[in-house]
Formats: C-alpha cells, structure tokens, sequence
C-alpha cells in the first residue's frame, strides 16, 4: 500500500528528527544532572530545556532559507555537509556513546545554576545534527502543508521529549544499562542511512551542474 505523499513526508521528516534529536539518549544526562535536584526543580529544568529547544529549532527552520541567500550557501552543500554530520554522529551512537553528551565534573557544577539553558536545550536537544536536520526538511518542503507538517513534528517531537524527560527516571529504569545501549545503536544505524541519502540528495545536482547534463 503506498502512502499518501504528504504522510511519507511527514514520516520521514518525523524518523530524521527523531534520530537526530534522540529523546532517549538525553535521559541519562538529565537524570545525572538533575540527580540533585527537587521533583518540582527537575520538571521546570525538563519544561525550560524542551521549551528552549523548541523555540530554537523553529526559528532555525523558519529562517533557513534566509540564512541561505543571506551567506550565499546552496541547499546541495548543506545536505552534503549534514549527510557527513549524521554519518559521524550515527557511527558514534552505532558505537553506543555520544561525544556531544560527555560532560566532565568541572563543566558540570559550572552550568547547574542553568543547566536547561546550556548544556541540555543546546546542544543535547537542539544540537548541530538536529539543527541542520530541521533547516533541510523546511528547504525540502515544497508547499505549505509541507512546511507545516515540519513544524508540526519539531513541536510534537519536543512535546514528547519533555514528557520522555519528566519520566526519565522510570525510564532509565526499565530499559536498563543494555536496553539503552541497544535503542542507541538502533537509532545510530538509522541515522547512517538517512546520512547517506542526504549525502547524495545534494551530490548528484552539484555533479550534475560540473558535467552540465540535463
């Protein structure tokens, strides 16, 4: 059965985000940083961090293409660059870590006055690889409904972040140290594949234009 083209899309922005974002790879840093903190004190960071983010990955979208004519960058290199961006960060999760997630002691008990603010909502939520994410999927959007199932599924998609954060600890503790290990991996292996199609989404226009075929 073939799905409607506007589902398909909205699926797909929904998989590309989801993994770029990785809900679950943000509990075990919320958890651990907010381990201090009151029941109330650890909602408000979780509502902060999500709210923050949301509003950072919609003024990315929206403005996209802007920033584009603005610094003169062409769509095809971006989907290049993001396709290598993901690829790197898939192959890390693949590996069951997350580089962007590592935070030493000191950095730690620096940011506590805020931590919704620096380090979760940026760059744990909204980091470079859901950033670029969201400024493709808007470019990529060719009418109007398009562009709003893409804004709709940043606000959906950060709407169950923040309730995936305010049960973090329940969680944790029911996938366990190897479940989410093993949801890690899974999703790293989903965003190596979406890496590789944005790669040659943008590689095959620009080859296109060098060997000037129609």
């Amino acid at each position: 059965m073939t799905l409607p083209p506007l589902l398909n899309f909205a699926l797909f922005a929904f998989v590309s985000l989801f993994t770029m974002v990785n809900p679950v790879g943000v509990i075990p840093v919320y958890t651990g940083m907010t381990a201090n903190l009151s029941a109330a004190e650890s909602r408000r960071v979780a509502f902060k961090a999500t709210l923050t983010a949301t509003l950072i990955l919609l003024g990315f979208a929206l403005t996209g293409q802007w920033l584009f004519r603005f610094f003169g960058i062409s769509t095809d290199s971006l989907r290049i660059v993001g396709g290598i961006i993901f690829f790197l960060m898939g192959y890390e999760m693949l590996q069951a870590r997350l580089t962007r997630t590592k935070y030493d002691d000191e950095t730690v008990h620096e940011y506590m006055s805020d931590i919704s603010l620096t380090p979760l909502a940026i760059p744990i939520i909204a980091g470079p690889g859901a950033i670029t994410s969201a400024i493709i999927l808007m470019n990529q959007a060719k009418t109007l409904p398009e562009a709003g199932v893409v804004l709709g599924v940043i606000v959906t998609l950060m709407g169950f972040t923040h309730l995936l954060l305010l049960g973090a600890k329940q969680v944790t503790r029911i996938l366990g140290e190897n479940g989410n290990k093993v949801m890690l991996r899974l999703m790293g292996l989903i965003v190596m594949v979406i890496a590789v199609e944005f790669f040659f989404s943008g590689l095959r226009p620009i080859l296109r234009g060098i060997l000037q075929l129609n």
